[in-house]
């Protein structure tokens, strides 16, 4: 899982990825990709959403790991 950091695209283009949710501190993960891997969907607050690769390329994400002792928490 991720989360969304920043949008590096502006116009139309950003408002219809906000529209659909895509904001900075959303999470966001692959939820399937297609054959030949274009486009993507992703799982964004609970709808699955595809997007084309140079949509995705706009999105800057950081890697929502979860720490070790939250892991270990979670096995306890």
């Amino acid at each position: 899982m991720a989360v969304v950091k920043a949008l590096h695209i502006t116009g139309p283009n950003r408002r219809r990825l906000m529209d659909l949710g895509i904001l900075p501190g959303t999470r966001i993960e692959i939820e399937m990709k297609s054959p030949l891997g274009d486009p993507v969907a992703y799982r964004i607050r609970g709808a699955v959403i595809a997007l084309r690769k140079v949509q995705a390329r706009e999105i800057e994400i950081t890697l929502d790991v979860p720490s070790t002792e939250a892991a270990e928490n979670v096995h306890s």
